[in-house]
């Protein structure tokens, strides 16, 4: 492995934790050189919601590759693009009753992100945003600003201006009402804070250590932006595309975002894709206001819609997602009613266990790998270790992956 330590930034950061090289996939798993197999509860950060070489993405990938047709194109139009739009509204805006308009800001949710706090100001003349304690939103300047992390905000190198982080869901341990804070800035003509462009939010922070808000939360917290009239943004970069168990992660909460963020998952495959979804009177873009050289990448579209048309034109996949979250999280209570101090969060297939001590958080995720399984650590101080697993994991793998994570946990908490 000479060559990544000699010529490699020392920006990377997952090999660190995983000393080996990977060389193939398939569904679940991933195939070290040296032919160790590894059980992938990482699923790309949340990129890979179908698997690793899903066949029948693939099949749809090499069809299209093998037609020599359309690959790069900018945002011209394209059959690929059409065939993706028209399932997207069947199985996506429609049966949930949105009308949104569809931006393709760039292949990465940091584009998403920006195109959104952009057009937010746009449309308002406003220039604030408001943020919430231990958000991430992208390492790009202005999802930097409202995100929470210390370590990547100091990367930024300069202030990061135009942001108000405010307390998200049980940040005070619900001592206090809800949006008690926030609300009484808003209403005081006293209180210094402008008038905010927009509030940008997670329903489920995933590198902020699976902090899941509640429905009535983001309810409230909807209510809220509509009476001051603050335009809503839900960043389901990486709860969206089913991770949760509904396509979008919202939905339970029965809110409709003024903007939504997608990514990672949308492109079905891996391949680099992203969404910036807005309702038709925000948007007021002039032609080529906001673009990118990669933001019509047809081969995502081609899987995109392969996606959306093998697993959403049903409940099957939302329900099988909720059933193994289930599942999940009763071995997460099994292992906390067993070992002091940790604490299961999540929905879904967004699930986490905290640790008081960060220490032994990243000792777990070590003892796991050395049980080929691969987690990550989440949260403020890495004290949440992260279970992601694949969509479509097959019950056995689940199982197989539980006993291991289970294993680790014994072995690095027992007295």
């Amino acid at each position: 492995m000479n060559i990544f330590h000699s010529l490699e930034s020392e920006v990377r950061s997952y090999c660190r934790s995983w000393p080996v090289v990977f060389d193939r996939a398939e569904g679940s798993w991933l195939y070290a050189e040296n032919g160790r197999k590894y059980l992938d509860f990482f699923a790309g950060a949340g990129a890979l919601n179908y698997g690793h070489n899903n066949p029948v993405l693939k099949q749809a990938l090499l069809d299209y590759l093998a037609a020599d047709r359309v690959i790069h194109s900018l945002d011209m139009h394209t059959a690929a693009k059409r065939e993706f739009l028209e399932k997207f509204e069947e199985f996506v805006l429609g049966p949930r009753g949105l009308d949104y308009k569809v931006q393709f800001p760039g292949p990465t949710g940091t584009n998403s992100v920006e195109s959104a706090l952009k057009l937010a100001r746009k449309v308002t003349g406003r220039e604030s945003v408001i943020n919430f304690t231990n958000a991430f939103h992208g390492m790009t300047l202005g999802a930097l600003s409202v995100s929470g992390d210390s370590m990547k905000r100091g990367g930024a190198g300069i202030p990061l201006v135009h942001a108000t982080p405010m307390p998200y869901d049980n940040y005070f341990d619900r001592r206090y009402p809800d949006f008690l804070y926030f609300e009484r800035l808003l209403s005081d003509s006293g209180s210094g804070l402008n008038k905010p462009a927009a509030v940008i939010v997670e329903s489920v922070q995933g590198e902020g250590g699976i902090n899941v808000a509640r429905f009535e939360w983001l309810a409230g917290l909807a209510d809220l932006c509509r009476k001051h009239e603050i335009l809503l943004i839900v960043d389901d970069v990486q709860m969206g595309c089913g991770r949760t168990g509904p396509f979008f992660s919202f939905e339970p909460a029965e809110i409709t975002p003024d903007i939504v963020c997608l990514s990672k998952s949308i492109g079905g495959y891996g391949l680099p894709m992203a969404l910036t979804l807005v309702r038709p009177h925000l948007d007021v873009w002039e032609p080529g206001e906001h673009n990118g050289t990669f933001r019509g990448n047809n081969a995502s579209f081609v899987t995109a819609a392969a996606a959306l048309d093998t697993y959403w034109a049903d409940d099957r996949l939302e329900k099988s997602t909720l059933a193994k979250g289930e599942q999940i999280e009763a071995v997460l209570e099994s292992i906390a009613g067993n070992v002091p101090g940790v604490l299961p969060r999540g929905r879904g297939l967004a699930r986490g266990l905290a640790f008081a001590d960060p220490a032994v958080a990243g000792q777990v995720a070590a003892a796991a790998f050395e049980r080929r399984l691969l987690v990550e650590t989440s949260g403020p101080s890495g004290e949440v270790v992260k279970l992601m697993p694949p969509l479509t994991i097959t019950d056995e793998d689940l199982e197989d992956g539980l006993t291991r994570f289970a294993d680790a946990v014994l072995v690095c908490t027992a007295v």
